[in-house]
């Protein structure tokens, strides 16, 4: 993360910083976002505060953290009370109170009145949205202002850089063209980076066969986008004859990669003509504003991934128990809880993700790359894809369907595949059943797959699928939505009484 601006005193120095020092600045760093921008101008945490008794001042140690209460997606959730409840997350200045603050008298002292609110028009004023999915719930909209395209282009760049990518590399992003952080960070790593970086929109645009042809026409050394969509896309261009010996990185977002899917991309990749591609994943959430990245380790099939590096100047992460809401121990598993410290639009602060991280947090230095900002390690699972089923005779099990998706990601010769959970006979009152859709890839016999799929179930999950359909490369194309769904469905739940997709 070389090229750091100055606007934080914390870019300056971290990489120089001990753990200790760094969230003490981190805290430094919240208390000014709460006194200047949060409290001020946030209707939401202004009355949270009030309610609380709360003040920056009181966040003098890491554990005082835990005196602003949790937010997470139901607080941001409309309601017939409150139908624009996202709009009271939006920092919202009261011109009056902007026109008291030393700053704001300070820059109208230097640039002139009319460049003084020139200047905070851009800070605060919102000129962009990307929304939530709305798998689960309805969408939320999050808005940014030119302050926060600001730290897109910063954090694109960042990641560009922890990557490997090198300015005169071209650059595909195959993310589906919407009000989607993944689209926009990788659209903003390209302008952030100043490098050449398309954008085909995914399949929505140009269909499967449009994104192969531009491949094969750009001949890019980096492809960017959700792994489910990039395994169709290079599967269809070796169909194709497709050549294309240039590539050196693929880029992934939007779903879990597993270590068989990066093992499975980079043997299409060889098919291609590209022998040697570093394979990353990257993690981010709508609410962050940003994507943190795992850099390369080096074609190194067996290599572990050393971690999703982070930002600690533009955001603090704490692993929680999830159960307890406490804080865990650097390195212990648990949930991740987001603040940030640099945002603008959109605020959120100790923000609940849902997501467990397997190996929680650490603050030493990169064995891969050599940097010394924090990581997140092991694997990312969600707990809305742990559901509970009546399996047999036994209600309430809990399926962890994060782990179903790592077994078949692992098995070689099962291409794509989804796990369709539905009522026996579609039936309400029926027990469950689990059902494997699946594609084997050429040259494979689907009857080994069959009995490798249920056996892999059986000893990692302790249960068995009812079936396991096998289909051809379009119709499972169809099933997961390619090219049509923002995300590719890769688990659908048909219960009638619980239906999600």
């Amino acid at each position: 993360m070389s090229r750091l601006s100055n606007r934080h005193p914390l870019r300056k120095n971290w990489a120089q910083l001990d753990r200790d020092q760094m969230q003490d600045l981190q805290l430094k760093q919240l208390r000014r976002f709460l006194k200047q921008t949060v409290l001020p101008f946030s209707k939401h945490y202004r009355e949270l505060f009030h309610q609380h008794g709360l003040s920056p001042e009181d966040l003098q140690s890491w554990g005082d953290l835990s005196k602003i209460p949790f937010t997470s997606k139901k607080d941001l959730l409309s309601s017939p009370e409150h139908p624009d409840r996202s709009k009271d997350f939006v920092i919202i200045p009261d011109e009056a109170l902007l026109k008291r603050r030393p700053e704001t008298i300070f820059r109208a002292l230097t640039r002139g009145t009319k460049n003084a609110k020139a200047s905070l028009e851009q800070e605060y004023r919102p000129i962009m949205m990307t929304s939530t999915t709305g798998r689960s719930s309805e969408p939320v909209p999050f808005f940014y202002s030119h302050h926060d395209i600001d730290n897109l282009k910063l954090t694109g760049r960042r990641l560009m850089e922890i990557c490997e990518s090198q300015t005169d590399f071209r650059h595909i992003n195959l993310f589906p063209f919407a009000p989607h952080l993944a689209f926009w960070q990788a659209h903003y790593a390209g302008t952030g980076f100043n490098t050449f970086c398309i954008s085909t929109g995914g399949g929505k645009v140009m269909g499967t066969s449009g994104n192969v042809m531009l491949i094969g026409k750009i001949q890019p050394d980096a492809l960017i986008g959700m792994p489910t969509f990039i395994y169709h896309v290079l599967s269809e261009a070796i169909a194709e004859g497709v050549r294309c010996d240039s590539l050196k990185r693929l880029v992934l977002g939007g779903e879990k990669v597993p270590n068989g899917m990066r093992r499975k991309l980079r043997a299409l990749a060889a098919e291609l003509g590209s022998d040697h591609v570093e394979v990353m994943a990257t993690y981010a959430f709508t609410e962050s504003k940003t994507a943190w990245p795992e850099c390369p380790a080096h074609g190194t099939e067996k290599a572990q991934s050393s971690g999703y590096h982070l930002y600690p100047d533009l955001g603090i992460i704490e692993i929680i128990n999830p159960d307890t809401g406490e804080s865990v121990a650097e390195g212990e598993a648990g949930e991740i809880v987001y603040t940030p410290l640099d945002s603008r639009g959109s605020v959120i602060l100790r923000y609940r993700t849902g997501d467990l991280i397997s190996g929680g947090i650490t603050y030493q230095t990169c064995p891969q790359c050599g940097r010394s900002c924090p990581r997140l390690l092991g694997r990312i699972s969600r707990v809305s894809d742990i559901h509970r089923m009546q399996i047999g005779k036994v209600k309430g099990t809990l399926v962890n369907f994060n782990d179903l998706e790592h077994i078949l990601d692992d098995i070689d010769g099962l291409g794509s595949w989804q796990i369709e959970i539905r009522k026996k006979n579609d039936d309400p009152l029926q027990t469950d059943e689990i059902i494997v859709h699946a594609q084997a890839q050429a040259g494979q016999d689907e009857e080994l797959l069959a009995a490798e799929i249920t056996q892999q179930f059986q000893a990692d999950a302790e249960l068995r699928p009812n079936r396991i359909e096998f289909h051809d490369s379009a119709t499972m194309k169809k099933m997961q939505g390619v090219g049509v769904a923002l995300k590719e469905d890769k688990i659908v739940d048909h219960r009638p009484s619980n239906k999600k997709s």
